[in-house]
């Protein structure tokens, strides 16, 4: 019988592999949403935390702008190509750590602000990792997270987590605003204000990102090329398979209770 992995271990293989091709990514190096959240997490002579960082875009971003950046991921592979592109745009304030987000190697109060970019949907325990988020943010700091969410209805909301699934193994929730609204609270967060942007994902370079396999690229479009009007109106599905994603940031603050 062939052991299991657990959840971690089967991010971190998933992504170690595809270290490059995510610091290369064109989608996840620009966009509205991660200037946005640069412009949130630059706070003058502040310490940031980037979770889950993969390919580092969030850090690179922030970098200039603070007085230090740790970039936090599971993959040593993916923190050695981080560490190699901060060098390469001579970021000198950039740290790597590998960790679980819920399981944060810090000290309480250690950062002014932490933010999470394209992350939170891999992560085995949202709630859990929030609230180490809140441990480690000093008074005063806030909390900025970017990722996919859910457009709403059970009928889209399916169909998005079946394609990203087969995508990638790895894969656990896109979350909706109320779900990640509740896991802030309930983690001892603030919720603030949300911005949402909707997001084209160019499928061949979305499948070959993350080395998706030819039968499951085969399964999501046999589920695109069979989805009803609603779905394929929705995702603005092209005959290629891209596709359009709803892409949400929202801002929290520490409450000043920790469970």
């Amino acid at each position: 019988m062939i052991a299991a992995l657990s959840h971690d271990a089967h991010t971190e293989k998933q992504f170690g592999a595809r270290a490059a091709d995510y610091v290369a990514s064109a989608v996840h190096a620009a966009g509205e949403d991660l200037a946005a959240l640069a412009r949130f997490g630059a706070l003058p002579h502040s310490a940031v935390l980037d979770l889950g960082c993969g390919g580092g875009h969030v850090t690179y971003a922030v970098a200039p702008h603070v007085r230090a950046v740790t970039a936090l991921d599971l993959s040593q592979a993916m923190l050695d190509a981080v560490s190699a592109e901060a060098r390469r745009r001579g970021l000198t304030n950039v740290i790597t750590r590998q960790a679980s987000v819920e399981a944060l190697p810090f000290a309480d109060a250690s950062f002014d602000c932490v933010l999470s970019r394209y992350s939170a949907h891999h992560w085995a325990d949202v709630t859990a990792a929030l609230r180490e988020a809140h441990r480690v943010l000093a008074p005063g700091g806030r909390l900025g997270l970017v990722d996919v969410v859910h457009p709403g209805p059970p009928l889209l909301d399916t169909h998005l987590q079946a394609w990203e699934l087969l995508r990638d193994p790895s894969h656990v929730r896109d979350y909706g605003e109320t779900e990640w609204r509740a896991m802030l609270a309930q983690a001892g967060f603030v919720p603030g204000a949300a911005r949402r942007w909707r997001v084209r994902m160019d499928f061949p370079s979305w499948v070959a990102r993350m080395g998706t396999p030819g039968p499951s690229i085969a399964a999501i479009r046999v589920l695109q090329s069979g989805a009803s009007e609603p779905v394929r109106s929705h995702f603005a599905i092209e005959e290629d398979g891209s596709f359009t994603l709803d892409v949400m940031m929202i801002e929290a603050e520490p409450d000043g209770v920790s469970d």
